[in-house]
Protein backbone atom coordinates (compact mmCIF):
# COMPACT_ATOMS: atom_id res chain seq x y z
CA UNK A 1 0.00 0.00 0.00
CA UNK A 2 2.68 2.30 0.67
CA UNK A 3 4.37 3.71 -3.01
CA UNK A 4 7.46 3.86 -1.47
CA UNK A 5 9.53 0.70 0.03
CA UNK A 6 10.19 1.03 3.84
CA UNK A 7 13.74 0.50 4.76
CA UNK A 8 13.98 -2.25 7.57
CA UNK A 9 15.04 -1.00 11.79
CA UNK A 10 15.49 -2.53 14.43
CA UNK A 11 11.72 -3.15 14.74
CA UNK A 12 11.21 -3.48 11.01
CA UNK A 13 10.14 -0.62 9.17
CA UNK A 14 11.52 2.50 8.61
CA UNK A 15 9.29 5.00 11.43
CA UNK A 16 10.44 8.01 9.80
CA UNK A 17 8.80 7.21 6.11
CA UNK A 18 5.90 5.69 7.66
CA UNK A 19 4.86 8.75 9.65
CA UNK A 20 5.02 11.05 6.83
CA UNK A 21 2.90 8.62 4.62
CA UNK A 22 0.34 8.01 7.13
CA UNK A 23 0.31 12.17 7.33
CA UNK A 24 -0.34 12.79 4.02
CA UNK A 25 -3.60 11.01 5.08
CA UNK A 26 -5.81 12.89 6.30
CA UNK A 27 -9.37 14.13 6.81
CA UNK A 28 -9.26 15.72 3.19
CA UNK A 29 -8.97 12.14 1.46
CA UNK A 30 -12.90 11.40 2.84
CA UNK A 31 -14.72 14.34 1.77
CA UNK A 32 -18.36 13.29 0.51
CA UNK A 33 -19.58 15.55 -2.15
CA UNK A 34 -23.31 16.06 -3.52
CA UNK A 35 -23.02 19.11 -5.96
CA UNK A 36 -20.25 20.40 -8.71
CA UNK A 37 -20.70 24.08 -9.64
CA UNK A 38 -20.60 25.14 -12.99
CA UNK A 39 -17.28 25.97 -14.74
CA UNK A 40 -15.65 29.09 -13.27
CA UNK A 41 -12.24 30.55 -15.20
CA UNK A 42 -9.93 32.48 -12.88
CA UNK A 43 -9.59 35.65 -13.32
CA UNK A 44 -6.34 38.20 -14.04
CA UNK A 45 -7.19 40.21 -10.60
CA UNK A 46 -7.74 36.85 -8.60
CA UNK A 47 -3.75 35.86 -9.30
CA UNK A 48 -0.67 37.01 -7.59
CA UNK A 49 2.59 38.59 -8.24
CA UNK A 50 3.94 34.92 -9.32
CA UNK A 51 1.05 34.51 -11.29
CA UNK A 52 -1.18 32.27 -8.74
CA UNK A 53 -4.60 32.41 -7.48
CA UNK A 54 -3.96 34.34 -4.08
CA UNK A 55 -5.02 31.78 -1.48
CA UNK A 56 -7.78 33.96 -0.48
CA UNK A 57 -9.32 33.95 -3.33
CA UNK A 58 -9.99 29.99 -2.84
CA UNK A 59 -12.57 30.84 -0.18
CA UNK A 60 -15.10 32.89 -2.63
CA UNK A 61 -14.76 29.95 -5.28
CA UNK A 62 -16.27 27.90 -2.28
CA UNK A 63 -18.74 30.27 -1.30
CA UNK A 64 -19.93 31.09 -5.48
CA UNK A 65 -20.10 27.25 -5.20
CA UNK A 66 -21.82 27.25 -2.31
CA UNK A 67 -24.54 29.60 -3.24
CA UNK A 68 -24.79 27.75 -6.65
CA UNK A 69 -25.61 24.83 -4.93
CA UNK A 70 -28.41 26.02 -2.31
CA UNK A 71 -30.31 28.13 -5.56
CA UNK A 72 -29.84 24.57 -7.44
CA UNK A 73 -31.92 23.29 -4.26
CA UNK A 74 -34.01 25.91 -4.19
CA UNK A 75 -33.01 27.74 -0.59
CA UNK A 76 -32.51 31.08 -0.94
CA UNK A 77 -30.21 32.65 1.01
CA UNK A 78 -31.46 36.25 0.42
CA UNK A 79 -34.99 34.61 1.59
CA UNK A 80 -33.34 32.99 4.83
CA UNK A 81 -32.10 36.11 5.44
CA UNK A 82 -35.06 38.38 5.12
CA UNK A 83 -36.52 35.77 7.68
CA UNK A 84 -33.99 35.88 10.22
CA UNK A 85 -31.14 33.12 9.52
CA UNK A 86 -27.74 34.50 9.44
CA UNK A 87 -24.86 32.00 8.07
CA UNK A 88 -21.38 33.47 9.42
CA UNK A 89 -18.40 31.70 8.48
CA UNK A 90 -16.84 30.36 11.97
CA UNK A 91 -14.43 28.07 10.79
CA UNK A 92 -12.03 27.29 7.70
CA UNK A 93 -9.43 25.17 6.67
CA UNK A 94 -8.15 24.20 3.07
CA UNK A 95 -5.61 22.18 2.22
CA UNK A 96 -3.56 23.61 -1.29
CA UNK A 97 -2.02 20.62 -3.75
CA UNK A 98 -1.31 22.59 -6.61
CA UNK A 99 -1.99 26.42 -7.70
CA UNK A 100 -4.46 27.60 -10.27
CA UNK A 101 -3.32 30.08 -12.83
CA UNK A 102 -4.85 33.14 -14.91
CA UNK A 103 -7.49 31.61 -17.27
CA UNK A 104 -7.13 28.18 -15.80
CA UNK A 105 -11.18 26.46 -15.64
CA UNK A 106 -11.84 24.35 -12.69
CA UNK A 107 -15.26 23.22 -10.52
CA UNK A 108 -15.55 23.33 -6.93
CA UNK A 109 -17.61 20.09 -5.96
CA UNK A 110 -19.60 20.81 -2.57
CA UNK A 111 -21.36 18.17 0.16
CA UNK A 112 -22.22 18.06 3.15
CA UNK A 113 -21.81 14.63 5.44
CA UNK A 114 -24.31 15.16 8.08
CA UNK A 115 -27.63 17.07 8.51
CA UNK A 116 -27.05 20.39 10.48
CA UNK A 117 -28.59 20.72 14.05
CA UNK A 118 -26.56 24.98 14.46
CA UNK A 119 -23.90 24.64 12.16
CA UNK A 120 -23.47 23.60 8.73
CA UNK A 121 -20.25 21.63 7.83
CA UNK A 122 -19.38 21.97 4.02
CA UNK A 123 -16.88 20.35 2.25
CA UNK A 124 -14.84 20.98 -0.84
CA UNK A 125 -12.79 20.32 -3.63
CA UNK A 126 -11.74 22.14 -6.52
CA UNK A 127 -10.38 19.96 -9.65
CA UNK A 128 -8.90 22.57 -13.01
CA UNK A 129 -10.35 21.49 -16.44
CA UNK A 130 -7.62 18.07 -16.21
CA UNK A 131 -9.50 16.81 -13.76
CA UNK A 132 -6.65 17.63 -11.08
CA UNK A 133 -7.44 18.09 -7.81
CA UNK A 134 -5.97 21.56 -6.66
CA UNK A 135 -7.16 21.94 -3.03
CA UNK A 136 -9.78 20.63 -0.67
CA UNK A 137 -11.48 22.25 2.69
CA UNK A 138 -14.10 22.67 5.20
CA UNK A 139 -15.76 25.64 5.79
CA UNK A 140 -18.12 25.44 9.24
CA UNK A 141 -21.29 28.04 9.43
CA UNK A 142 -23.45 28.96 12.12
CA UNK A 143 -26.89 29.10 12.46
CA UNK A 144 -27.39 33.11 13.86
CA UNK A 145 -30.59 34.32 14.62
CA UNK A 146 -30.52 38.25 13.21
CA UNK A 147 -31.90 40.02 15.72
CA UNK A 148 -30.08 38.75 18.74
CA UNK A 149 -27.13 37.06 16.96
CA UNK A 150 -27.35 33.92 18.97
CA UNK A 151 -27.14 30.29 17.79
CA UNK A 152 -29.89 28.94 16.56
CA UNK A 153 -31.23 25.68 14.93
CA UNK A 154 -30.98 24.98 11.13
CA UNK A 155 -34.68 25.81 9.97
CA UNK A 156 -36.59 22.48 9.57
CA UNK A 157 -37.17 23.77 5.69
CA UNK A 158 -33.56 23.93 5.02
CA UNK A 159 -33.06 20.32 6.82
CA UNK A 160 -36.09 18.96 4.79
CA UNK A 161 -34.28 19.87 1.47
CA UNK A 162 -31.35 17.77 2.56
CA UNK A 163 -33.00 15.02 3.76
CA UNK A 164 -35.34 14.43 0.59
CA UNK A 165 -32.23 14.93 -1.47
CA UNK A 166 -29.29 13.23 -0.15
CA UNK A 167 -28.94 10.24 2.07
CA UNK A 168 -27.48 11.43 5.53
Amino acid sequence: MLKKKLKKTSFGIDFKLFFLEIMSISIFSILKFQFESSTLKVRYCETDQMGFVHHSNYLKYFEAARLEWLDKLGISYKKMEEDGVLLPVIYTEIKYLFPLKFDDTFVVKVGIDKIPLSRLVLNYQIDNHENKKICFGRVHLAFLNSKNHKPMRAPDEFNFVFKKNYEL
